[in-house]
């Protein structure tokens, strides 16, 4: 075990020590899918991924992104972004809203993870990762009022590695950080870029490992919604439900659900009202929006709308939906390799704006998390709209939301297609009839 690599701690080459390798095994053996969830990919024909090829494939496109952005490094403190490029996590949740932990990538150079609170072990399984640092963090919920002074402590450690790799001028990409580290990296002669753009544009294609991850993520999800279905009954509580949703997912090797959005009735129009104690009653609809974190780290990001109770859903019912069913199935196809998301924005259908309320999106991309690229209506293009180019790869989530603004109930449906050179590919194969 100890032949393997185990990066530097803390500065400190050598053998990793005896605790390091004991705690390291330890937590990847507990924290992986159990035998249940293996069993029913290996019953639906999955190809588990390889999770060496796909730590190595990141920390190439993140490389690479480096280089087309003129950057000599990035410092990353989105949870998400440093799971991305070193595929390690200490409380994801947590470290969202607390700057505690970040990861130093270069376009040429060590990587190094800046760990929290003696988590070492939970980083030490990476092969991407060089070096495992105590975190210094500037927070006043840890440094009062010496933020600015622990700043500069900060700032000295991270512009020491820039120097060390920078090419010309060193200019460091940053995703997130206070004001404080900002302003403290600068003072010391780092020129400070924004660096969300080069990470998402790495994080745009993925590999063939990426997409058998998703694949396992999306099989694990349409059991989790076969679990809250089998409770979908008149009289559960929207929150019922929602709970019902969430234990699947952390059951299969999930983390956890970015949202709360499931609504029944009059509550489903306009969208985003979230999970409440409110009882479905028969004859109305549910509509839920998975937006779950599951396998892997892999975001599946769709969405169903039931008809509680049984029996035939009522007109205005089967009109909503069959408009945002027809929505998705003209859309989708619209995703092809070589076309672009102008184009795409000018060819999507969707309801009249005026008269029906939307979704804030028509599509977007999905890998750990919602991401780049977004799709909007035309009315919204000069506003907020942007160009980029579809790529194989690419992984979409298709959206539709359709409710009169006149009143009454509202349909959510959301697919999720993969980019191949024969067209979109689907991801999700979840019913999406109201009954």
């Amino acid at each position: 075990m100890t032949q393997r690599h185990f990066p530097k701690i803390g500065g400190q080459s050598g053998p990793p020590a005896t605790w390091l390798v004991e705690h390291t095994e330890r937590n990847r053996h507990v924290m992986g899918p159990s035998e249940t969830v293996l069993r029913e990919w290996s019953e639906a024909g999955l190809r588990l991924p390889d999770l060496p090829a796909i730590r190595r494939y990141r920390l190439a496109r993140i490389r690479e992104q480096l280089v087309a952005h003129d950057l000599d490094a990035v410092l990353l403190h989105d949870p998400l972004n440093v799971k991305y490029a070193t595929d390690t996590t200490n409380m994801p949740i947590w470290t969202m809203h607390n700057e505690v932990r970040s990861a130093f990538v270069p376009a040429d150079g060590p990587v190094v993870v800046f760990e929290f609170s003696h988590g070492e072990f939970l980083s030490a399984h990476s092969e991407v990762v060089d070096e495992i640092r105590p975190a210094t963090s500037f927070l006043p919920f840890y440094a009062g009022d010496r933020s600015e002074e622990i700043a500069g402590r900060f700032a000295d450690e991270i512009c020491e590695l820039v120097r060390e790799c920078q090419r010309a001028g060193g200019r460091l990409g940053i995703d997130t950080l206070g004001l404080e580290g900002v302003r403290a990296i600068e003072a010391r002669g780092v020129e400070v870029v924004p660096g969300m753009a080069a990470m998402e544009d790495a994080r745009v294609v993925k590999s063939a490992d990426e997409i058998d991850a998703l694949r396992c993520a999306v099989h694990a999800c349409e059991r989790n919604i076969d679990d809250m279905r089998a409770i979908f009954e008149p009289g559960v509580l929207e929150v019922e439900l929602w709970a019902e949703l969430q234990k699947s997912n952390f059951l299969r090797y999930g983390e956890w659900v970015e949202t709360r959005i499931l609504a029944s009735g009059d509550r489903t129009n306009p969208w985003y009202h979230e999970a409440s104690i409110k009882p479905v009653v028969a004859g109305e609809l549910m509509g839920f929006d998975t937006d779950m974190v599951g396998a892997y780290g892999m975001c599946v990001d769709m969405s169903r709308t039931w008809l509680c109770g049984g029996g035939e859903p009522t007109g205005p019912q089967q009109d909503v939906h069959s408009r945002a069913d027809d929505m998705i199935a003209t859309n989708i196809p619209l995703f092809a390799a070589g076309t672009t998301i102008r184009e795409i924005t000018e060819r999507m259908s969707y309801p009249s704006v005026e008269d029906f309320n939307g979704y804030t999106v028509l599509a977007h991309s999905v890998g750990l998390c919602d991401e780049f690229p977004s799709v909007f209506t035309r009315e919204q293009w000069d506003v907020c709209g942007f160009d980029a180019p579809v790529d194989v790869g690419n992984v979409f989530s298709v959206e539709s939301f359709v409710g009169a603004k006149s009143g009454g109930e509202g349909v959510k449906l959301e697919e999720m297609i993969v980019v191949t050179e024969d067209g979109p590919e689907m991801l999700t194969s979840y019913p999406i009839g109201l009954v």
